[in-house]
């Protein structure tokens, strides 16, 4: 029980001081408002470490990258399945909310007018410009400074990632800007958990004023959202990762998979990270009969680059702002814009939940075209399922691991297996 509340306890508090933030918009109505600037108070200082949390996480990475064992084979068969799998994940969080209103449109109307003020004419530039000049000005800025604008999300993204790579080129002439973005990036993650801190107050104050300024219904889509994650995630947990099973190894993948996911399940569950689980998902791996390179490599790679729950939790959260600000998602285009930014959003979330999901929700905002002042309604979205996405991300590597050694090792990978034991 302690080691339960030792874990969860950030996530407790949270959700605490959503439901009393929820209660007090409730029960206040426009009389919350006056709670407004200690939200926004919340809301400033997670701006402001927006652009040096993405530069330093996205560059250190790179720079710190290593090639795995058995780099070839192994490397391409886990893209393959990280792709494979990613798309069933993006695909059945499309079909699971599609037909479904998370949130009233008409409520939404008066809350897009409510941040778009705050927000400038951020909105009408970019609906101004054509498809060709919006790539252009979200891949690249005309001005280093520019950098420095958390408006400018994927320009910090591309240039963090030519860093990285540069310093990696670099050698041993660029390790001391590699020990200098370690060092920085340890200070900057410090730096979010102090912000965190005040995470309560200020999303609580944030939700009291939101739902007793716009009504209840905000905090009615948020409960609906909650509920209908859970038992997509439910049901993608025992039927989707049954039949990756079924594939790798057919009835006896099944048997083996259910015989030793269960540590899997409950230290994620337990945890809510993915980085916490690598080393149990591991031995789970190698308990199903995965070999070691591939166990060893796919699943830390798996932390940080596939993640089955966050890439649905991304559709919910795309779809929460499509249902809120009534944006029409009729055409064939559309849906594959949405498809594609749960995707490209989920792969920039690393193994800490703190951080990764703020550069994810930024992308969401970006590429939708939504305003920054959105981002806290994805980080309360993001709370809300965090349990069950994490269990998600989690299992679905040993199921990635168990399909990959099926590609890599043969049709008969189990039997070699134990015969080689």
């Amino acid at each position: 029980m302690k080691n339960f509340l030792k874990n969860y306890k950030s996530t407790i508090i949270l959700l605490a001081a959503i439901i009393v933030g929820a209660i007090v918009g409730v029960v206040f109505k426009e009389k919350a408002a006056i709670l407004s600037p200690f939200g926004d108070i919340f809301l400033n200082l997670m701006f402001i470490v927006i652009v040096p949390l993405v530069f330093l996480n996205i560059s250190t990475a790179i720079a710190k990258m290593t090639q795995p064992k058995r780099f070839g084979k192994i490397m391409i068969t886990i893209v393959g399945v990280f792709v494979v799998t990613s798309l069933v994940s993006v695909i059945i969080g499309l079909f699971s909310t599609l037909p479904i209103k998370l949130v009233s449109p008409e409520d939404g109307e008066k809350i897009k007018s409510s941040l778009e003020q705050s927000t400038g004419e951020e909105m009408e530039t970019l609906e101004d410009a054509s498809i060709l000049e919006r790539t252009v000005d979200s891949l690249t800025v005309d001005d280093f400074s520019k950098l420095l604008s958390k408006n400018n999300i994927i320009a910090i993204i591309i240039f963090a990632i030519i860093f990285g790579i540069a310093t990696k080129m670099s050698g041993e002439k660029g390790k001391p800007v590699l020990d200098f973005l370690v060092s920085a990036n340890e200070v900057i993650m410090n730096i979010v958990k102090i912000i965190m801190y005040y995470a309560p107050i200020g999303l609580g104050c944030y939700f009291a004023s939101l739902i007793g300024t716009f009504g209840n219904e905000i905090a009615i889509g948020y409960a609906k959202t909650f509920i209908i994650y859970t038992v997509v995630a439910i049901l993608f947990y025992f039927i989707i990762y049954t039949i990756y099973a079924f594939i790798a190894g057919g009835k006896k993948g099944v048997k083996l998979f259910w015989k030793n996911v269960l540590p899997s399940t409950v230290t994620s569950l337990a945890t809510c990270s993915s980085a916490a689980s690598i080393p149990v998902n591991i031995q789970t791996a190698k308990k199903i009969g995965v070999s070691d390179d591939i166990a060893e490599t796919l699943i830390p790679l798996g932390t940080s680059f596939h993640k089955d729950g966050s890439i649905i939790g991304s559709v919910f959260k795309i779809m929460f702002l499509v249902c809120l600000f009534g944006t029409n998602v009729s055409s064939l285009g559309s849906v594959m814009q949405i498809l594609g930014v749960a995707i490209i959003a989920t792969l920039l979330v690393t193994a800490v939940p703190i951080g990764g999901g703020t550069i994810s929700e930024m992308m969401i905002i970006t590429m939708m075209g939504y305003p920054v002042a959105a981002l806290p309604i994805l980080t309360i979205i993001a709370t809300i399922i965090d349990p069950p996405a994490t269990m998600l991300n989690v299992v679905g590597d040993a199921t990635s691991s168990m399909l990959a050694a099926r590609a890599i090792d043969g049709k008969d990978w189990l039997k070699n297996k134990q015969d080689g034991e």
